[in-house]
């Protein structure tokens, strides 16, 4: 019979204790630091049917403003018709994340060289004004042009590149690896509050048109990212506190702090020969190499596994307020509104699951069993009927099995691929390991949104949950070789536990 305290991690017992105040605001300033990044990304995808109706003919829409004179309305449009429309915002998204991917390869390297407080601080301002003019300033001065808006979200992905990788850096400094699945689970949360936030602020001015929507968020944003300037700690080091893990090397529980990602089945010596932190602890250690991080154990199958998750997550971000209103014709602001339950169910899905793999002591595990019900959850809600609380109920089962296992990809095993064994914990090599991984997960993401445009218009929407489930299905495939390794070191380490009593 299994030992129970196989479920029992011994340097976790009580680790909320070794938590600070600083702890506690370094949480705080990068949870909503990138949470309001993703409410400015948000307000773009909330706002589409407007801005479609914007571009069109007044003859082909039903926009408030229709009472306009017909030659100031229609020296506006850019598409001869909706469908036209909608596919240059399709085009959009998709430039938007190219580059944003782009922009991530690179804001890693930069974010481990440079001040991260700064980085992070810049790409907020920088991003919160391109929003601006992309949304509102257009708007009030009547500009309509499709290569200015291509170039502005091309330079506004490359800006908010500079967010995921720092924020996640910083918070792997401050949070060691005990109790990491639960404390990232919970702080990954801060993308699906920025969707509720986004959502909230763009459906609450709509009615005075969408480019208030986006003064909104660009305003806020901008706030945080000068509250992030005079107000983050990078490092425990800036206070002359120290490093969580280099703590927990050092800590006679050792083996309780291994990785949860590590070459287990190498040999130490071998293990050693390739550790690119030097042996000397008073030695201030390098930053990692771009191509030294991406062929780390277990980059490679987690960020071909992302690429496929990001695609279907955040195709329910670009697009889920937009298949409401076209699937069920609800009005634009009750679709945003809606739009929430799913970002509901993946902050529950992301804190839950979690919280399961620090008890498993392992990751693929947790996120297998819930991306196969990822794969039922889609099929069921492709067929949700016109009924919003049956459709929000479905939502956030499918926000849980797609946004949770997302959130533990960005993050808790982010921070553990830039903390693993091969390194030495190296924090320098936190914020390189994260962009890589985000960044080839944009780069899918960035495919799939021009996809899921040309399929909803020449197959319809079914087609395209077919297509989300085929992602969802690959994702399994790219993790299932860790999911063995790490099933079968869970089943030898309960043998081991089993004979020694």
């Amino acid at each position: 019979m299994a030992n129970p305290d196989i479920f029992r991690r011994p340097a976790a017992r009580g680790f909320l204790a070794t938590y600070s105040h600083h702890h506690i605001a370094v949480f705080l300033l990068t949870f909503f630091s990138y949470a309001l990044l993703h409410a400015s990304r948000k307000t773009f995808s909330n706002v589409k049917v407007s801005i479609s109706s914007q571009w069109t003919p007044s003859s082909l829409n039903t926009s408030v403003f229709v009472l306009q004179p017909n030659d100031v309305w229609n020296s506006s449009h850019l598409f001869p018709d909706a469908d036209a429309a909608t596919l240059f915002l399709g085009l959009l998204d998709t430039i938007f994340l190219f580059s944003y991917a782009v922009g991530l390869f690179i804001s890693g390297i930069v974010g481990d060289r440079l001040n991260m407080r700064c980085v992070l601080s810049f790409g907020m301002c920088s991003s919160a004004v391109v929003v601006f003019l992309f949304g509102t300033l257009t708007e009030w001065l009547h500009f309509y042009n499709k290569i200015y808006y291509c170039a502005l979200w091309i330079l506004n992905g490359l800006l908010q590149s500079t967010g995921w990788p720092c924020v996640v850096a910083v918070m792997g400094n401050w949070f060691g690896k005990a109790g990491r699945g639960f404390v990232f689970g919970l702080w990954s949360a801060c993308a699906s509050v920025g969707n509720i936030l986004g959502a909230f602020l763009a459906s609450s001015v709509l009615q005075y048109g969408y480019e208030y929507a986006f003064l909104v968020t660009s305003s806020v944003q901008f706030a945080g990212g000068i509250i992030i300037f005079f107000g983050l700690v990078t490092s425990p080091k800036e206070l002359g506190l120290p490093v969580p893990g280099e703590e927990e090397n050092n800590s006679p529980d050792e083996d309780a702090h291994r990785p949860l990602i590590s070459n287990s089945d190498i040999e130490d010596d071998d293990d050693r020969s390739y550790s690119i932190q030097a042996q000397d602890p008073v030695q201030k250690s390098q930053a990692i190499g771009f191509f030294q991080a991406f062929c780390l154990p277990g980059v490679i199958p987690y960020s071909l596994a992302y690429a496929c998750l990001k695609l279907v997550n955040y195709s329910f971000f670009f697009w889920l307020p937009f298949y409401l209103s076209h699937k069920f014709q609800w009005k634009e602001a009750e679709a945003d509104q809606l739009s929430i339950w799913y970002d509901v169910g993946g902050i529950i899905g992301g804190t839950i699951q979690g919280l399961i793999s620090d008890l498993l002591q392992n990751r693929s595990p947790v996120l297998a069993v819930s991306l196969v019900c990822a794969v039922g959850a889609l099929f069921g809600y492709s067929r949700s009927p016109n009924n919003k609380p049956i459709n929000a109920l479905i939502m956030a089962i499918t926000g849980f099995f797609i946004g949770g296992p997302s959130n533990m990809i960005s993050s808790a095993i982010s921070a553990d691929l830039g903390h693993q064994e091969a390194i030495k914990g190296s924090s320098e090599a936190l914020a390189t390991v994260t962009g890589i991984v985000d960044g080839t997960g944009s780069i899918g993401a960035a495919v799939g949104q021009y996809l899921v445009s040309l399929i909803q218009n020449s197959l319809g929407w079914m087609w395209v949950f077919y297509f989300f489930i085929l992602m969802t299905s690959l994702t399994v495939v790219f993790i299932s070789p860790l999911i063995v390794r790490e099933l079968r070191t869970l089943v030898q380490l309960r043998r081991s536990r089993t004979l020694t009593e």
